[in-house]
């Protein structure tokens, strides 16, 4: 019994600042203790863990950089298969993907540090060709060339000049050689040094790194400026190479929304080089756009407005908006719906006009394959008339499919009309993959329905081979036949060789 009221009457406490524990033993006066006892309590001293060279060190030991060579995947970069260095450059900076460290660069004035790279890269594309539209059309065949060069400056991750030259071909002139019907030959000769881009883009977070040290103050916005290719809802919208100035705040995100994973917001601001949906460029034309994309946990969403000032002799204002929803259903199915519209302000023209302009994209890839099949639509309500196009790039619809597209080199043409005013048209076609995928063959079949009446309806089938080899080099061969309502069958078959250096 007194053993239990022995270890029933005693008081422990700590004292935290001395590491020391003391324990009183209480005895039949309450107000003092009968015995105290202190502790001093010492750390158990820890040893570091042995510190163990490569490869001996065990699964789970102290974090390091390990001291083992580790080899090249390939000695030799021009044995990387996945690897395209551009041909030229003046040795500037690190290669294009090179192996080894990278230069140390320099500061500038604001805190960032750049790495100059100077690159050279381009295109070089020739195309032989023959087409007959059928009624009221003859035979004719072209050879063209086309060469797109340019120089990017790259200063950092996210910092950079391109500045591009197309010397082969100005607006829709090639250098080549046209073939036309009465058998006699015109050679086109447009060589230039026509500056076609030339911009430089950033992002004022990391020009500026002394504004906001820790990274926390969502100033990473980007911008650019200068001569520039501008394209908005797959080209529909806007589809151009215009002297420009943009900013763009990408990664907005709301805590309270989970569903929204990333807010896109761009303002921009075009003040020359502006062409109209006729691609012919206007003098005093100036857009002014706000472009903004979402993506949730459902679908990637598109709003897009630009406003188009033009003098009268360019024809009227213009508002041109456009709305768009891509998505995958049941994780097999690519959809794609838009809707855009445009508005003139005032009188109505060639290249501002009211409109309605509705286009769905579905493809899927075939089990087991990496095969694609894709069937495509549009219906255009009286005149839909987008923002600006580019002199090459053709009507709004030239995504629906090969007979609709442009074909960037020569005067080639579409064998169905890529124009939206008052049509109603589909694409169906099948993308087939061979050869370790350095080959398809697309078989495709597409109708165009004019629904004024007023213009013939046609039907087409068209293929397309294509090769790759070398990293470098592809050849391409398209060819069509169009058959039109009530009028004679229509024609055409071209080969196009590129080099990518």
């Amino acid at each position: 019994m007194k053993i239990l009221f022995l270890l029933l009457s005693f008081t422990c406490y700590f004292s935290l600042a001395t590491d020391e524990v003391y324990i009183d033993f209480w005895g039949k006066d309450k107000n003092k203790p009968k015995a105290e006892i202190k502790i001093t309590l010492e750390p158990k001293a820890t040893p570091e863990a042995p510190i163990v060279k490569s490869p001996e060190r065990p699964i789970g030991g102290r974090s390091y950089i390990t001291e083992e060579v580790i080899p090249y995947l390939y000695e030799k970069e021009k044995d990387d298969p996945e690897k395209n260095q551009p041909l030229f450059g003046l040795g500037l900076g690190d290669d294009f993907l090179g192996n080894g460290n990278l230069h140390p660069g320099f500061t500038i004035p604001t805190g960032a540090v750049w790495q100059p790279r100077l690159w050279f890269y381009g295109t070089s594309r020739t195309s032989v060709g023959t087409y007959d539209l059928g009624e009221n059309s003859l035979q004719t065949s072209e050879w063209a060339t086309r060469l797109d060069l340019f120089g990017n400056l790259q200063l950092t991750g996210t910092e950079r000049i391109l500045v591009g030259v197309t010397p082969f071909h100005r607006d829709n002139d090639f250098l080549g050689q046209v073939f036309d019907p009465a058998n006699s030959k015109e050679s086109t000769n447009p060589t230039n040094l026509r500056v076609r881009t030339l911009f430089f883009e950033g992002d004022l977070a990391e020009i500026f790194p002394k504004f906001d040290p820790l990274d926390s103050k969502g100033l990473d916005i980007g911008f650019s400026i200068g001569r520039q290719s501008v394209l908005f809802q797959d080209g529909m919208l806007i589809n151009d190479t215009i002297d420009a100035f943009g900013l763009t705040k990408n990664n907005i995100r709301f805590n309270e929304n989970a569903w929204l994973t990333n807010l896109r917001v761009t303002a921009l601001w075009g003040f020359n080089e502006v062409n109209r949906d006729n691609n012919e460029e206007s003098d005093d034309a100036q857009l002014f756009g706000l472009l903004t994309a979402m993506d949730t946990i459902w679908s990637t969403f598109e709003a897009d407005a630009i406003y188009v000032d033009a003098d009268d002799k360019d024809g009227s204002d213009l508002f041109v908006w456009g709305l768009s929803s891509t998505k995958r259903i049941h994780e097999h199915y690519n959809w794609t719906l838009r809707y855009l519209g445009s508005n003139a302000v005032d009188d109505e023209t060639a290249v501002s006009s009211d409109g309605h302009l509705l286009f769905t994209e579905v493809s899927w890839t075939p089990k087991g394959t990496y095969d694609v099949i894709y069937i495509n639509g549009f219906a255009g309500i009286d005149n839909y008339t987008s923002a600006s196009r580019d002199e090459l790039a053709g009507g709004p619809l030239g995504r629906t499919g090969t007979l609709f597209a442009a074909r960037g080199v020569g005067n080639y043409p579409s064998p169905l009309s890529n124009q939206a005013q008052q049509a109603l048209g589909a694409a169906i076609g099948y993308q087939y993959f061979f050869d370790n995928k350095t080959q398809h063959i697309i078989l495709e079949t597409g109708l165009r329905r004019d629904t004024t009446n007023e213009s013939p309806d046609f039907i087409g089938l068209g293929a397309q081979w294509q090769k790759s080899f070398g990293k470098r080099y592809l050849i391409q061969v398209d060819s069509f036949i169009r058959g039109e309502e009530d009028g004679e069958a229509g024609y055409g078959v071209r080969t196009e060789f590129q080099v990518k250096f």
